[in-house]
Order: C-alpha cells, then sequence, then structure tokens
C-alpha cells in the first residue's frame, strides 16, 4: 500500500512539473507574440510618432493599413506631410474622418509600396515607372543645381529613407491621388471646367490620339479662358474650320509625360525653358515660379505662347492618367497672332 501512495505521488509531481513547464512554454510565447506586436520601431509606430504627420496616420487608421504596416513586410510608404494635405484640402484629422471613405481609401492604398524602395539608388531617370498596391507611380531622380532631387508623380521627397524595422518611409510634399482613367481624353471630358476645350478636341478629331497607346501632356485651357479667347459656346466651336481647331488644340499638347515639377528640374541653372508642342513643332515658354520660403527653390510654373502678352497660369497640376498628364490653366496658348 505505502508503494503504491509513494508511486502515485511522484507521478502527480511529474504530471505536476509537466503542466507548469507547458505555462512557461505558452508564457514564453505570448511574451514574443507582445513583443512583435509592440514593435515601436514599424511603419505605423514611426508614423505616430511623428507630428508632422498626424494626418496620414488618420488615414491609415481608418483603412486599417496601420495594421497592414505592422506585420514584417518590408513596405514603403510615401507619406504626405500635414502641409501636404492642407493643400489638398484636407486641414486636419478630422477632414479626413468626414470625408469619402471610397476616395480615403484609394488615397491610402495608393500611398503603400509592397517592398523596400530607396528611390535615391534609382537611375538619374525622369518618371521611372513604379506600382504602389493601388496603381501606377512615377518616380524622377535627377541633379539640380548639384543637388539630386527626388520626386514621384510630380511630387518632392523631402525626408529620404526615414528607417523602420519593416521597411522605409519616403515624406512626400503633396497627397498623391491615383488616377480614375486610363485615357488622356476621359481625364479631359471628366473634367467639368474644361468642357469647351474637350469640344475642341472633339471637333479637331485630335481626341482619338489623346485615347491612343502614345503619351501626352495636356494644358487644357478653363472654360472661362476659352470664352475670353471667344469661343463663348459648344455650338461655336462646332462650326469652326476645323484646321483652326488642331492648330489651337495641337499647341497645348506636348509628347510625353510631364509633371510641373519636371520642369523645374529640366531648366537646370536657369529660370525658363522651352517646350515643342505638337503643333509643328512650335513652342512654349515655361517659366519657373520662385518659392520665397526656400532659397533658390521653385513653387511652380507659368506658360506664355509666342505671341501671348501675359503668363498664362496652372489652375490644376499633376492630373494622372494611364497614358499622361493633364493640367488646367487660365488662359489660351496663342503662337500666331
Amino acid at each position: 500500500m505505502n508503494r503504491t501512495i509513494k508511486q502515485y505521488i511522484q507521478n502527480y509531481r511529474g504530471l505536476v512539473l509537466c503542466f507548469m513547464l507547458l505555462l512557461m512554454m505558452a508564457a514564453c510565447k505570448k511574451d514574443n507574440l507582445n513583443t512583435a506586436a509592440d514593435d515601436n520601431n514599424s511603419i505605423t509606430q514611426v508614423i505616430a510618432d511623428n507630428f508632422n504627420l498626424s494626418i496620414f496616420k488618420t488615414v491609415l487608421g481608418r483603412n486599417k493599413l496601420d495594421k497592414k504596416l505592422k506585420e514584417k513586410g518590408p513596405f514603403t510608404a510615401l507619406a504626405p506631410s500635414d502641409a501636404a494635405f492642407a493643400l489638398a484640402g484636407y486641414t486636419n484629422p478630422t477632414s479626413i474622418i468626414t470625408a469619402e471613405p471610397s476616395v480615403i481609401a484609394g488615397i491610402a492604398s495608393y500611398h503603400v509600396l509592397d517592398g523596400r524602395y530607396e528611390f535615391n539608388k534609382l537611375p538619374f531617370q525622369f518618371n521611372q515607372e513604379l506600382r504602389s498596391q493601388n496603381g501606377k507611380l512615377y518616380a524622377t531622380r535627377w541633379i539640380k543645381n548639384s543637388d539630386t532631387v527626388l520626386t514621384i508623380n510630380g511630387s518632392r521627397i523631402v525626408a529620404v529613407n526615414v528607417p523602420a524595422s519593416n521597411g522605409l518611409i519616403q515624406v512626400i510634399d503633396r497627397v498623391l491621388t491615383p488616377y480614375t482613367h486610363d485615357k488622356l481624353g476621359d481625364a479631359v471630358a471628366s473634367e467639368a471646367s474644361v468642357t469647351l476645350f474637350y469640344q475642341a478636341l472633339k471637333s479637331s478629331g485630335v481626341l482619338s490620339s489623346l485615347n491612343g497607346t502614345d503619351v501626352f501632356t495636356v494644358f487644357s485651357p478653363s472654360n472661362d479662358a476659352m470664352k475670353a479667347y471667344g469661343f463663348a459656346t459648344l455650338e461655336q466651336i462646332r462650326g469652326t474650320n476645323v484646321e483652326v481647331l488642331k492648330h489651337l488644340v495641337n499647341y497645348h499638347i506636348v509628347r510625353d509625360r510631364r509633371f510641373v515639377y519636371d520642369y523645374i528640374l529640366s531648366t537646370k541653372s536657369s529660370t525658363a525653358i522651352k517646350q515643342a508642342t505638337m503643333d509643328g513643332g512650335n513652342t512654349i515658354n515655361i517659366n519657373l515660379i520662385e518659392d520665397n520660403s526656400q532659397i533658390g527653390g521653385f513653387s511652380g510654373i507659368t506658360l506664355r505662347g509666342l505671341v501671348n502678352g501675359s503668363d498664362v497660369n496652372v489652375l490644376k497640376r499633376d492630373v494622372l492618367t494611364g497614358n499622361g498628364v493633364l493640367h488646367v490653366i487660365d488662359g489660351v496658348l496663342i503662337s500666331t497672332p
């Protein structure tokens, strides 16, 4: 009897020891999980700790991408500064919470890339195609006045390769908008402020080129600009000679994809550059707008046709499409008297 009791006690002690070992293993595993979840250097946490990225933090949180950017990755986050969001009309985190959910969701995923992208190691080229979680992006690495400048869709990268445990953060000075139109012609058609110019494209027969496979940039005069030039109605445009309209619209189209900042980089040490157009090679003059907030910096461009009497301003810039870029301008470019 005593031997049986003794054996029972030994077995009981063995079971208790095994149970305690299992508890210790479970505790260790839980600690490891908590360590991963509480990574203080993940992309999500670095953004949360940066007071200048508070609005982007809200964007990620609203769409659960903050949780995604805690995972192993690697990822690259293109993080617009709060000043960049203000330029886009989002002045505080509340403006993100009250905005259209689908718009914010599109913006959020467009600013996240799968993989680790060090843009300062790209070739020195304009608009190299990359892909985010929500479509194509175009990255430029170029030298301006001995400084290496990096841009994404014409937005400057102002803080490069901010490190995180699961990737990199690139802080940019503008909010990027994913494109919704594969063709430039469709983008012009959807822009309510340029309906008169769109009619000129249709009546001239040039619209088919913008909806083709080639890449272009269009400087589209606003309706007010077209009216000031003398085209007050759609009917008037339809009744105009086709060759006259073709000459007019082609002078507002250039080959290749050109963001506003591309012109700032292209001028090298000067503040002006000539741009050939589709109108028989006739050129327009591009002049840089100085940025008083930074020495030697520029904030945008103005344009002049060969016989324009004053500068033409860009009202809306860098509208990306699948085959080019659209800009809306406040005047008609004029090449002949």
